[in-house]
């Protein structure tokens, strides 16, 4: 995988090397920029943007709101731009516009969630992380580090690839294991992460579906009340880093999202200058960052680009 990826930031060198002429691309996800996920994806779609000399439009809805993101595709389909961009958190919600896009001529490449759907709805690949294997991945970690009873906390149920994350979970940690549902606001994440762990004192670990909003509450809500369950997170935030190496938290799942921004316009600003593009999905992830690694990814997580 690591191969394949450099292999794509050489051709996004040619690119560089020869910007290509200014093109229309539209990127509609379901999450906000303002987002600290989010505006990851955002900054490497703007540094491709400035590479290739693409113009590049980056929308959202104000909330997880698959009706709006929907309008939102349908809105950018009568743009009709040289290339779209979309994150595929419900295929049911979405999938009509897509196919609307794909059948005006529209090249279409998804990224972070959909891609078990993406070839099927039309789009050129998908550049993300299989959350199912993913999520399997962490469970194993977390049984291996002597784990029996789990909580995976679910800012978003619904949210197709966080639910993923979920199962995923449960499957490769093979004990015990509750979805906690909460809402994407860090004090409610700790207010109900610390109700779990003092109502069952046996929960000795924790899976938060996103570093920043979740894992760094969590971590607060196991030092309140003196648990010793073991904390891990997908995705990476500066302060959740902080805590691997601190001790506090065992390892961050990192999907490399400024990939997910920076991958796809450059493909599709090639693609409208030379009809190039990639022949198959580009794995963003996932990577393990335990300890070790954390130290090498902290500032430039603290620069918004890991």
């Amino acid at each position: 995988m690591k191969r394949s990826i450099k292999a794509l930031i050489a051709a996004a060198a040619i690119a560089v090397a020869a910007p290509a002429t200014a093109q229309d691309i539209i990127v509609v996800s379901h999450g906000q920029a303002d987002d600290p996920f989010w505006s990851v994806v955002k900054k490497g779609v703007e540094l491709a943007a400035k590479h290739t000399g693409a113009s590049v439009d980056y929308r959202s809805p104000p909330t997880f709101d698959m009706a709006a993101m929907a309008q939102l595709i349908d809105a950018a389909v009568t743009q009709e731009p040289k290339g779209l961009i979309v994150s595929i958190p419900d295929p049911e919600a979405l999938g009509p516009s897509i196919k609307r896009a794909v059948a005006a001529g529209i090249p279409v490449i998804s990224i972070n969630s959909g891609g078990d759907v993406s070839k099927g709805l039309g789009a050129a690949l998908h550049v993300g992380q299989s959350e199912y294997d993913a999520g399997k991945i962490a469970g194993a970690r977390l049984a291996a580090e002597g784990g029996t009873k789990g909580l995976c906390v679910n800012q978003e149920v619904g949210n197709v690839s966080l639910d993923k994350r979920c199962a995923g979970f449960a499957e490769g940690f093979g004990g015990d294991v509750t979805v906690l549902p909460t809402t994407t606001d860090p004090a409610d994440i700790e207010a109900k992460v610390r109700a779990a762990l003092e109502s069952d004192p046996s929960i000795d670990s924790i899976i938060t579906l996103s570093a920043s909003l979740a894992g760094e509450p969590a971590v607060r809500a196991v030092k309140g009340v003196g648990s010793k369950a073991k904390v891990a997170s997908f995705d990476l935030s500066a302060g959740f880093l902080e805590a691997i190496l601190a001790g506090d938290a065992a390892f961050a799942i990192d999907q490399q999202q400024f990939l997910q921004g920076y991958l796809p316009v450059t493909f599709l600003a090639l693609h409208a200058k030379y009809g190039l593009m990639p022949g198959g999905d580009v794995p963003s992830g996932p990577n393990l960052i335990t300890a070790e690694k954390a130290g090498q990814v902290v500032k430039l997580s603290a620069r918004g680009i890991r």
